[in-house]
């Protein structure tokens, strides 16, 4: 992707509520299934967005949340999320890389990642964010999935460029690989899908209207009717994982 592409790729994703499939159910639920953490947690969003997690997540626990992103007009929505929720003081954004974060080993006690370890891989972001992980730390983070042996060849293609896109089973082999405890597994459902798509979709309507690259909005709009048309064959599945 050149940096033109790039741009106006970011462009049409600004100012979306999320940046990955999910909701405030789902993440209510994992919370539940991460099981008890320490009272006031202090907590690591990779790839944090513009907050639908880490704020979400400030607010539930009474923890502390470190937002991490590289892309600062994320971490500004992160902030003035924060601000609207009352929670600015608990809440921090950091311009960092996800295989180089800033935190040191021992200190995590909840690392939450929503759709955003496949740009590791997900085995490699198993072991490099294991170590940071407190002794009663639990890692949450969700992974696009195959959900059928044979799915057709348009999702095929659509996927073919994360080589690492694997079914449930070969992840929790990779997790118990990794040293890792699976406490549960969570397909998200398509109702978490509609929270991410349906405010893209009307964001490429409104571009469209106002005359943004044709060629950029289909390509977007590619994307989801990919989704549309073969939502029984890939979906996001939320992994519990605790240290062993």
């Amino acid at each position: 992707m050149t940096d033109d592409q790039f741009e106006k790729f970011m462009h049409v994703h600004s100012g979306l509520p999320r940046e990955a499939p999910g909701s405030q159910a789902t993440l209510g639920l994992l919370l539940q299934l991460a099981g008890d953490l320490p009272g006031q947690p202090r907590i690591l969003d990779v790839g944090c967005g513009t907050g639908p997690a880490a704020v979400p997540l400030a607010v539930a626990t009474g923890g502390t949340v470190t937002g991490v992103d590289l892309h600062e007009p994320f971490l500004a929505g992160l902030a003035e999320r924060a601000a609207r929720e009352g929670v600015a003081d608990r809440v921090t954004g950091v311009a960092a890389s996800m295989d180089d974060l800033p935190v040191e080993p021992g200190t995590v006690d909840l690392l939450w990642s929503e759709g955003s370890a496949y740009i590791m891989g997900f085995d490699a972001a198993l072991r490099a964010w294991r170590p940071l992980l407190s002794e009663r730390g639990v890692l949450v983070l969700t992974e696009c999935e195959w959900l059928t042996d044979t799915p057709s060849d348009e999702a095929r293609d659509f996927w073919a460029a994360y080589e690492g896109m694997r079914s449930t089973p070969g992840n929790v082999a990779a997790a118990w690989e990794a040293g890792y405890r699976v406490l549960a597994t969570y397909v998200l459902p398509d109702t978490d899908w509609d929270e991410y798509y349906a405010p893209l979709a009307a964001r490429i309507d409104s571009l469209r209207a106002d005359g943004f690259d044709p060629d950029v909005l289909d390509a977007a709009a590619a994307e989801i009717g990919v989704r549309h048309r073969n939502s029984s064959d890939f979906g996001y599945t939320a992994y519990v994982l605790k240290p062993r």
